[in-house]
Order: C-alpha cells, then structure tokens, then sequence
C-alpha cells in the first residue's frame, strides 16, 4: 500500500500536474508540495480534504483505508455511493437489489 504523502505524488503526476499546479490550488508553496512529497512533512486532514477536488480523488483513497483503494480513486462511483445513502430506506433497498441484480447478471456471463 502507498503511503499518504507517495500517494499524492502519484496523483498529481498521472493527472501531469506540477507541484506550482498543485500548491496553487491549495494556496500554499511549491516548498511545502515538495516537502510533502519527500515525506519531510504530512498534510493535515483539512489539507487532505483539500486535495480531493484538484486530484479527482477521495481522502480515503489517499488514506489507503483498504486494500481496494481504488475504488475510493472513482469520484463517480463514491457521488453515487452517496446519493444511495441520502435515499429513505426503502428506495435504498429497491436500488441495492436492482444493483445485485445487475452485478450478479454480468459476473455469470463473464463465466459463460
């Protein structure tokens, strides 16, 4: 598993930006981007929660928080995990069965 401060690196080079792209959204230096990267200093939870918009991610896949932590990389699978959560209890159910459904659908035709 990565490390919090590699997995912004790791981020921020894959979507090509540069640490002046970076500490300019975050309105701070290129030093403290810098630093970060080399592990001399951590970013706060605040700052990681920052760093959610410009690196299209979530502070849980930074965190590392599974060992499927790229499903926490997909802003669009977690907005839509928590539309669901938002709904009454009985749409929730209605949806995660449909979604079963779906799943359960595709994983036979893809043993057959």
């Amino acid at each position: 598993m990565m490390s919090f401060d590699k997995s912004i690196a790791s981020l921020r080079k894959e979507l090509k930006m540069s640490q002046t792209d970076l500490a300019s959204q975050l309105n701070t230096s290129v030093l403290v981007i810098s630093n970060n990267e080399r592990d001399v200093i951590t970013f706060s939870v605040d700052t990681a929660k920052k760093l959610e918009n410009p690196l299209n991610t979530s502070v849980g896949y930074l965190l590392g928080e599974n060992d499927n932590a790229e499903l926490y990389k997909s802003p669009e699978m977690l907005k839509r995990l928590w539309d669901i959560s938002e709904f009454k209890e009985e749409d929730r159910k209605y949806i995660l069965y449909t979604l079963d459904a779906l799943i359960k659908n595709v994983k036979l035709k893809s043993i057959g």
